[in-house]
């Protein structure tokens, strides 16, 4: 306290001049139009400047919200595509009743939007770890998917973070279908080239073209039908001949993968395991 009195004493001419000041521009400011004007203006100048830098600041730290939304909305665009493709083809029944009804079980899946922390496409098991886990709601055989695609399947979760098996991993096979035909088979991986994989077991009675959509078919409890796979390039005779197998061109580009969405398909999985009960219970009786 006694150091505080003495800075005071010495310094108090200085305290006196800068209260003296203070009260000659307020005085200045209040009773003078034409300098009451200049400081408004330039208190608005200053005040607005200060107001823009706040604003650009605060919009660069929501740029990852802002990417993580766009990413929930290109997937959800995808299935809208999709259901209207579909529509078309099957000209016999009502579109807008059909579309309606998918979009209505769409929105049933909860997608939860992460970020990828680490990821490889340079070895023969490609692994991706992204920062959302248990106790976001991730367990293992989620989907993963990004706006352009599928991305993989979750294989181990910790509490904050999660593992993906990729596409790009010769552990991966998903089903999937041609787009508008039904025909389905299974995606896998090869190894080299990281933007190509295979589809095999599609029959050798189906129909379609090069360039052709392939999608998820939705036939197991990890990704809904619809999510873009590629784009079919070739198409091979099987090894034993008895079916096609489709040179894709994936949609995902894995070297520039930043944000993903684990897919919640709960309701996928719970029509599942009410299947298999029913099998279960025949299989019962039968015995």
């Amino acid at each position: 306290m006694r150091n505080l009195l003495e800075f005071l004493a010495k310094y108090n001419h200085w305290f006196v001049f800068i209260i003296l000041e203070v009260i000659g521009l307020v005085l200045l400011f209040q009773y003078n139009n034409y300098q009451g004007s200049v400081w408004f203006s330039s208190a608005n100048v200053v005040s607005g400047k200060l107001y823009g830098w706040s604003s650009e600041a605060a919009a660069f730290f929501s740029l990852r919200g802002v990417n993580e939304e766009l990413t929930r909305r290109n997937l959800y665009l995808e299935q809208q595509v999709r259901i209207l493709s579909d529509s078309l083809v099957k000209m016999g029944r009502d579109s807008v009743a059909l579309s309606q009804s998918q979009l209505s079980v769409l929105k049933q899946y909860r997608l939860i939007p992460a970020k990828v922390v680490s990821n490889t496409v340079n070895k023969a098991d490609n692994f991706i770890t992204i920062d959302k886990g248990a106790a976001d709601g991730v367990h293992k055989d989620m989907g993963v998917a990004c706006g352009s695609g599928v991305v993989g399947i979750v294989y181990m979760v910790s509490t904050h973070y999660s593992v993906v098996i990729p596409v790009l991993s010769l552990q991966s096979n998903i089903g999937c279908a041609i787009q508008g035909r039904g025909y389905f088979g299974v995606l896998h991986w090869a190894g080299g080239a990281v933007d190509m994989a295979y589809v095999d077991d599609i029959p050798r009675h189906a129909h379609f073209k090069l360039y052709e959509k392939v999608v998820t078919s939705g036939y197991s409890s990890i990704f809904p039908p619809g999510i873009l796979v590629g784009t079919i390039k070739h198409v091979y005779n099987s090894a034993d001949g008895l079916s096609y197998r489709l040179k894709v061109q994936l949609s995902t580009d894995f070297g520039k993968l930043r944000d993903v969405c684990v897919i919640d398909n709960a309701p996928m999985e719970e029509r599942l395991q009410l299947l298999r009960a029913a099998q279960d219970s025949l299989t019962s009786k039968q015995q």
